[in-house]
């Protein structure tokens, strides 16, 4: 069922009702995605799937079969100068590795520690994107920051200066010694060499507090996880995990948040995406964070990026999805589409509330969305397939950051003018 809220547009789909008939009996239908090379139709029938067109519903007789894999390869057609660069900005334990490795493989090829190097390492390397753990530009070690009485969340414990001058020389296509910070031992071991890579991606605690390291970012993407949410994950983790008591988490969050507040938190006001994970709204009161409700939260304007929508882009949708096409236990699915605000900002708002009980059916809400630059009909789903077992994988979390990873795809092409293949 679709509810169309915003008044504003209700003449407008009226008039569109009307014309749509005469419209498609003339037109071949749009493909779900500007990157297409093939209509939907066709890529439907060579791959077999139950879904014809991209906004077409799936037979209800008829379960979505899941794609088949696919890689991907790097074509250049042009060539600019220096690395595409790409922020992402969350707090410790919010899933920066897992959506690391969900945008990096629509690149092609596997991230990993540089070969034949420090096997502690935080880089992540690929055919085409390299990844930098700002941690490694801590201004002290584990001994220090007891000494100085300030925490790693504290701007003043953040060298500033080389990640500045580090990331410069990689922007203009050249190689830095770059420190490590060991996370085992809490001591900096010896510099590791980095290449200037086709894609640059950092990501930590504070990409975007400084200015100057700020503005040398192409796309800005911050993970907000709410409290209510990461006091669920911690109490879940750390009293099943590690035996510790409600009292001593309790005082550890706390104990954590007045640095997050000032310092990690601001951040989410510069970023062009923010992905939000809130409780969900569909249990009345409830506190376990097993059920999440999560926002894509994107800037209107925003150059080489367009953002996804839901069956119409510009209007205002509440969509629950027919349990015939999508099966899901209580609570149920709730996905929302809107306009909003953001400190102060126009920004677009894509939501989803529950989870999935089958991924291979998540083909059928892929059907309803556009502007999700895929490269072919159902790459969502596949790549949620691909990480299954990884957290978020059956929530809107693990959805969003793939559609997130999709887009910087295509922030990438446009920016660099070159193609990412998928064969």
């Amino acid at each position: 069922r679709v509810f169309v809220v915003d008044s504003s547009t209700h003449a407008r789909a009226e008039r569109l009702n009307k014309n749509s008939h005469a419209f498609f009996s003339k037109n071949r239908p749009r493909p779900q995605s500007r990157t297409h090379k093939t209509s939907p139709n066709t890529m439907a029938s060579a791959l077999g799937f139950a879904t014809a067109v991209r906004a077409r519903p799936v037979a209800a007789q008829k379960r979505a079969t899941a794609p088949k894999a696919r890689s991907a390869r790097v074509v250049t057609q042009a060539k600019r100068d220096g690395p595409v660069i790409i922020g992402l900005a969350a707090d410790s334990g919010c899933g920066k590795s897992t959506f690391m490795r969900r945008m990096t493989s629509l690149f092609g090829g596997k991230a990993t520690p540089p070969e034949g190097g420090n096997p502690d390492s935080n880089t992540l390397i690929s055919d085409t994107t390299t990844v930098l753990c700002l941690d490694d530009y801590h201004l002290n070690d584990r001994q220090g920051r007891k000494e100085s009485g300030l925490t790693a969340l504290n701007l003043k414990e953040q060298n500033f200066d080389l990640m500045y001058e580090q990331v410069k020389a990689l922007k203009e296509g050249k190689s830095v010694d770059k420190p490590i910070y060991n996370h085992v031992t809490g001591v900096f071991d010896p510099a590791e060499k980095i290449a200037s890579p086709e894609v640059l991606i950092l990501e930590g605690l504070h990409p975007f507090a400084d200015t100057r390291v700020r503005d040398m970012f192409d796309f800005k993407i911050y993970l907000d996880i709410s409290d209510e949410v990461k006091f669920a994950w911690k109490i879940q983790r750390d009293m099943a995990e590690r035996g510790h008591s409600l009292e001593s988490i309790k005082a550890s969050i706390e104990a954590r948040k007045p640095d997050f507040d000032a310092f990690v938190d601001p951040q989410k006001e510069f970023a062009d995406v923010i992905i939000q994970v809130l409780p969900t709204q569909l249990i009345p009161d409830d506190n376990e964070g097993k059920i999440l409700r999560v926002r894509m939260i994107m800037k209107e304007g925003l150059e080489n990026f367009d953002a996804p929508f839901l069956f119409d882009e510009g209007s205002t949708i509440s969509w629950i999805p027919c349990g015939r096409k999508l099966t899901c236990s209580y609570p149920g699915i709730k996905f929302f589409y809107g306009p909003d605000t953001f400190y102060g900002k126009e920004v677009t708002v894509l939501e989803m509330d529950g989870q999935f009980d089958k991924l291979e059916e998540l083909i059928y809400v892929e059907s309803h969305l556009s502007n999700t630059s895929t490269k072919f009909y159902g790459e969502i789903t596949q790549q949620m397939l691909k990480y299954q077992n990884g957290p978020g994988s059956n929530n809107g979390t693990g959805f969003f950051q793939t559609i997130v990873g999709l887009k910087v795809r295509e922030v990438y092409e446009r920016i660099a003018e070159k193609e990412v293949v998928v064969k």
